[in-house]
């Protein structure tokens, strides 16, 4: 199903449980700005290239908006505006500062020089350093993005406003970037999932894990879990998979990852189809990378009791519906992987400040905001007698709907 089509029905559906206004439903859905440019960049070879860029930004009711900047071939305005939504009920739901926005280009990052990749950046920032802001749209990075990414930005950025570090997150360490903000992926993850797990009587120690993904997310996932005596038993990327029942050692497969570039001819384990993993036996799966991965032909499959969604919308509507049927308890996105703009705000608050917060601290407040929003999504489950996504839904556009009607926004 389409991004925006599944974010649409999800944010109707909580609409209706909180007997919202009619015209305040219409409203929350329509963004507040959508932008398109295009970037045209020499190439290496003295040829010109353009690309066609996109920052939608969908609410600042509750604070600046927030979102990454993705480079992928398939960056469209539908799939860019479904993803500024979810950052508006993500940072509500966290509760957080901020609205929701989201970026991308239309480029294949790997087909591109990292000259070229710095011009287009540049390009890119001119035509929109106007509508960003510390204080308006504070950017991040996304896939096909990264820290070096954000450094290109804040450079371009500040030729025309001066020096401001705040003004993107994710950034090096040394122009201002938190410590932990790497890690911070997987923690939230697992914080996440120790939460869930406890609600069930469970630990992580000795529950299965599977995850597909074993990127930024996956790899800092897979390792806080090991490291708490989980067993990860599969784990896929775009490599390959590989799965051993008694458990994966994955200091040695980050390892063989970090050496190889692949998963394949890991002597840890054996080979998979990374096609399987989604439906690998296990107790918990954690989809990590791409969405609409989980969906109505695979999802009856799924032999998981437990869904961490690390990735955004990785579980189609139709699949949800089967998978409750089965029994199967589904963390969403929208909470589950929040971790990196939570500490997003971290870094944020850091750079307004001039301060530096140990990573200890930083580890230390993730954790505090992911279990209270744990509660709070558990509490508005019980309220309105939903599921946990319509929990984390209702809670974020409650919040959202809240402040729009007291800043008389809408009526």
């Amino acid at each position: 199903m389409n991004a925006l089509v599944a974010m649409n029905r999800n944010f109707r559906h909580a609409a209706r449980l909180l007997g919202l206004d009619s015209k305040l439903e219409k409203s929350l859905l329509i963004p507040i700005r959508e932008i398109k440019v295009e970037c045209t960049i020499p190439k290496d070879d003295g040829t010109l290239a353009t690309y066609v860029g996109f920052r939608i930004q969908h609410d600042n009711a509750r604070g600046p908006m927030k979102g990454g900047i993705r480079y992928h071939p398939e960056v469209d305005p539908d799939e860019v505006n479904a993803q500024a939504q979810l950052m508006t009920w993500k940072t509500a739901v966290a509760d957080i500062p901020y609205g929701g926005a989201k970026g991308g280009i239309g480029c294949n990052p790997m087909d591109l020089s990292i000259s070229e990749l710095e011009r287009l950046t540049h390009v890119f920032t001119q035509k929109i350093h106007d509508l960003i802001g510390v204080h308006r749209d504070v950017p991040a990075p996304d896939m096909g993005t990264n820290a070096q990414t954000m450094a290109w930005i804040l450079d371009e950025y500040s030729k025309f406003h001066g020096l401001s570090p705040a003004v993107v997150t994710g950034k090096p360490i040394d122009l201002g970037g938190s410590l932990g903000r790497e890690a911070a992926t997987g923690h939230g993850v697992v914080f996440a999932t120790e939460a869930l797990l406890a609600e069930y009587g469970k630990s992580i120690a000795d529950t299965k894990f599977a995850l597909q993904g074993f990127g930024n997310v996956g790899s800092w996932a897979a390792k806080f879990i090991h490291e708490k005596e989980g067993k990860v038993v599969a784990v896929s990327d775009i490599t390959g998979a590989v799965k051993n029942p008694s458990g994966i050692d994955i200091a040695a497969l980050l390892k063989h990852k970090e050496t190889t570039g692949t998963l394949k001819d890991f002597q840890g384990g054996d080979s998979m189809d990374p096609n399987d993993l989604l439906v690998h036996e296990g107790d918990v799966l954690i989809p990590c990378a791409l969405g609409g991965v989980i969906n109505k032909e695979n999802a009856a499959d799924v032999k998981a009791k437990f869904i961490i969604e690390a990735a955004n919308h990785p579980t189609d509507p139709e699949a949800d519906e089967i998978l409750s049927k089965n029994g199967v308890v589904i963390l969403p996105d929208i909470y589950a992987n929040s971790r990196g703009v939570i500490v997003s705000y971290f870094e944020w608050v850091q750079n307004i400040h001039g301060l530096k917060c140990e990573e200890e601290k930083v580890n230390s407040e993730l954790n505090r905001y992911m279990r209270s929003a744990f509660h709070e999504i558990k509490a508005m489950c019980k309220r309105h007698e939903c599921n946990l996504r319509m929990g984390a839904f209702s809670l974020g556009v409650n919040r959202v709907a809240r402040a729009n009607l007291l800043r008389s926004w809408s009526a």
